[in-house]
């Protein structure tokens, strides 16, 4: 007996019988019309949303029309944050590769589940190919590897876990036979979902120590030894130390070397969380940065920023995969018995979408040099926007550069420290009314900065060099504008 479907629109599901393809084609064709449209008008279009509120409450009984549905999702095209511009320069959000939006297509309509390679047999495959490619690029031998996540912050819970449950020993036992309450170092700059992971396995927020950061940004591998050595007097268990390579605001890179020389010391499990610059090992010029990457335990990777893979696309990778099976993996007995490791048994997700496409498609289509040059034309981009920085007596640096980030503040000696926050703030939108270009406003080291990432291939570097014209405009304006006040 075949199910009646008839009450349900013609293009509610693609038949696999392909008497609707019509049909099918027709919505396709509506929806990438819109998407095309917002995409090649980017650069028109504001990037941020130009409303607050949304009503999304309501849930249609009968249906709604097609043509209204478009209409709804025009507006939701209009109204998103638009990361496409050349001039939103303010986040770590790029552009996607074409090719890897339309994977995502691809993925989400065959909708594999990459629980298992029974229901994934294709993906799972090219997950754990690709992933032991990309872990000998970071250094690995042979025995690296790992899986995909839904971003960074999952992948440095998973590094973190297996780092637990195998420096400590408590997969099946758990934290409560321990003597001393194990701890993590990190970097005073690393990433807040260091401190995420840290409650979520157990820990607690009070087991992430907090090293100091020299003035680039770069964690003191004194202070780190300092902090290390007190730890073990005061009878705690120190078992990982994280060191970051692109931190969030300023894209710092710690001495990777230094702190795995450290970590061998003192028998600490290493984690790299390289979310943002593990992109360098596509790079013949910059890979040097992150020199020492190869002697990490475990690595935070995620091509969803500066590879441009859209999202989400992120991975941990493990020096030792085999880890994962002895030190994380949970069987699940309802899958059939393989000589291939279910990835869902090995992660933290268990049903997950199949990412790896997206990543896949965009190696191929987009190549190995061409991702060197992109990475080369961003440094390009942040050696300009350096140079101009470093022209201005009136505006500083908060470090200096290691990737395609730069934090910078205005300084006025016109005005009382204390009001320099306000000054950058005003400048922020200023650059926003008249120049329409976007940038994010941190707060770092108790200051607030403009913090600009040149992530966009498409910008140019005059556009850098008008940015500052209009810095300068602002600065000699609110300077007479001042001086007129009093």
């Amino acid at each position: 007996m075949i199910m009646n479907i008839n009450f349900l629109p013609n293009d509610s599901f693609i038949e696999p019988n392909g008497q609707n393809i019509d049909e099918v084609k027709s919505l396709i064709s509506k929806v990438m019309d819109l998407v095309i449209e917002n995409s090649t008008n980017s650069e028109q279009r504001p990037f941020l949303a130009q409303k607050e509120n949304y009503n999304f409450d309501e849930f249609s009984i009968e249906g709604t029309p097609t043509e209204d549905i478009l209409l709804k999702l025009q507006e939701i095209l209009r109204n998103s944050m638009n990361p496409l511009t050349p001039n939103y320069i303010g986040h770590m959000d790029s552009m996607p590769t074409l090719i890897s939006c339309l994977g995502e297509f691809v993925t989400t309509a065959i909708n594999n589940n990459m629980l298992s390679l029974e229901m994934s047999p294709v993906f799972s495959q090219m997950e754990v190919q690709v992933l032991q490619k990309i872990a000998k690029m970071f250094g690995f031998d042979e025995k690296g590897g790992g899986v995909m996540t839904s971003g960074g912050s999952l992948a440095n819970l998973q590094a973190l876990a297996v780092a637990r449950n195998h420096k400590l020993q408590v997969k099946e036992a758990g934290l409560t036979g321990l003597i001393g309450q194990p701890v993590i170092l990190v970097s005073e700059a690393s990433h807040t979902s260091l401190h995420k992971a840290a409650m979520l396995l157990g820990l607690g927020t009070s087991s992430v120590i907090a090293v100091k950061s020299n003035h680039n940004s770069q964690m003191d591998i004194s202070d780190l030894e300092k902090k290390i050595i007190k730890l073990l007097e005061d009878g705690k268990k120190p078992f990982a130390v994280v060191a970051t390579a692109g931190t969030t605001v300023t894209g710092s890179i710690d001495p990777i070397l230094s702190i795995a020389e450290t970590a061998k010391k003192y028998g600490l499990w290493l984690h790299v969380d390289a979310a943002y610059g593990g992109a360098l090992v596509f790079s013949e010029k910059y890979r040097q940065l992150l020199s020492g990457i190869e002697r990490a335990d475990s690595i935070t990777f995620n091509p969803q920023k500066w590879m441009y893979v859209a999202k989400t696309c992120a991975m941990v990778l493990f020096k030792n995969r085999e880890l994962l099976e002895t030190d994380f993996r949970i069987s699940a007995p309802y899958m059939n018995d393989t000589n291939f490791t279910n990835l869902g048994e090995v992660s933290v997700q268990g049903t997950r979408h199949a990412d790896i496409l997206k990543l896949y498609l965009s190696l191929q289509h987009i190549g190995l040099k061409g991702y060197d040059q992109l990475l080369n034309e961003s440094y390009l981009l942040v050696e300009e926007f350096v140079v101009q920085v470093k022209k201005r007596s009136y505006i500083e640096l908060a470090s200096e550069p290691d990737t395609n980030l730069c934090c910078f503040r205005g300084r006025p000696k016109y005005l009382d420290s204390k009001q320099w926050d306000q000054w950058n703030l005003e400048l922020q939108q200023y650059l926003l009314n008249e120049e329409r270009v976007f940038f994010s406003l941190p707060t770092y080291r108790g200051d607030r900065w403009l913090r600009a990432v040149l992530l966009n291939p498409y910008t140019p570097i005059s556009t850098i060099q008008k940015i500052f014209s209009k810095i300068d405009e602002f600065y000699i304006n609110h300077h007479s504008y001042k001086s007129k006040s009093y």
